[in-house]
């Protein structure tokens, strides 16, 4: 039943962006454009200069390609209760006979859909045509990816039940992306950062997000360093998914007993 309404949701948004197609156009082009900014940025810095064990271009590439697609993730979960609230439907939404969580989630999977296709097409013309010899730790990617998606999942539902409460849901996301493109390591390690703010970056997901996909692709399953990052991803994970559910309950709860869905 679930799985029936995930396809709809999907085969709707497809056809939407076929409708649209020079939006879909745009989208493509737009990954190429950067990258080639990103490889002449890379040459400009010379090869000498390799963070993290790894060229300055792959460097960009995955800091700025998994980052995009983290944070367009959570902000699907946003999204999807801020164009119901201006619509004016989501109390009736959440009558039905759907559970809110379901139906929220349903919302958001075309966002990460949508953001995990131009992630794939910028990491493969990043590869193909810039670092064609790349061989990446697949067991290692995918065990990042599915652990860090999860806890992009966990924050998006955060800022959903923070939207439905108390309307500052896109004020948190703001503040998340802004303070995570610096410390996270996106455009440059995180170790060139004061002593003080490393430790700030620590706490945040996206950096061990980053971290850890920049080390899939260079180092193997049994790298220390990997398994470190694969385990404290685990454990955002095991932490922030269940609270995040607990949260969103709570102030579908609360809204409806004060009469407050509506508001906006």
């Amino acid at each position: 039943m679930i799985l029936d309404k995930a396809v709809a949701v999907l085969k709707k948004d497809a056809l939407t962006a076929i409708r649209y197609r020079n939006g879909f156009v745009l989208s493509a082009i737009s990954p190429a454009l950067q990258l080639a900014t990103f490889y002449y940025l890379s040459r400009a810095v010379g090869p000498q200069f390799r963070p993290e064990g790894m060229s300055y271009f792959l460097f960009l590439l995955v800091g700025t390609g998994f980052y995009s697609f983290l944070l367009t993730g959570m902000y699907g979960f946003l999204r999807s209760i801020q164009e119901a609230q201006q619509a004016g439907t989501l109390e009736v939404l959440l009558t039905t006979s759907t559970r809110p969580m379901v139906l929220l989630l349903l919302n958001a999977i075309s966002a990460f859909a949508n953001a995990f296709v131009q992630l794939l097409i910028y990491a493969v013309l990043g590869v193909v045509l810039f670092s064609p010899d790349v061989q990446p730790n697949i067991v290692g990617l995918t065990l990042i990816f599915a652990f860090s998606l999860l806890s992009a999942v966990a924050i998006g539902i955060v800022a959903a039940g923070l939207q439905v409460s108390i309307q500052k849901g896109s004020t948190v996301l703001w503040a998340l992306g802004s303070s995570s493109w610096l410390l996270a390591g996106t455009l440059f390690p995180v170790s060139a950062l004061p002593p003080a703010v490393r430790v700030l970056s620590t706490l945040l997901p996206l950096t061990h997000s980053l971290t850890g996909m920049r080390l899939a692709i260079s180092q193997s399953l049994t790298s220390p360093a990997l398994r470190s990052e694969i385990e404290i991803l685990l454990l955002f994970a095991f932490v922030l998914l269940p609270a995040s559910l607990l949260f969103f309950s709570w102030t579908v709860r609360r809204a409806q007993l004060l009469g407050t869905l509506s508001f906006y």
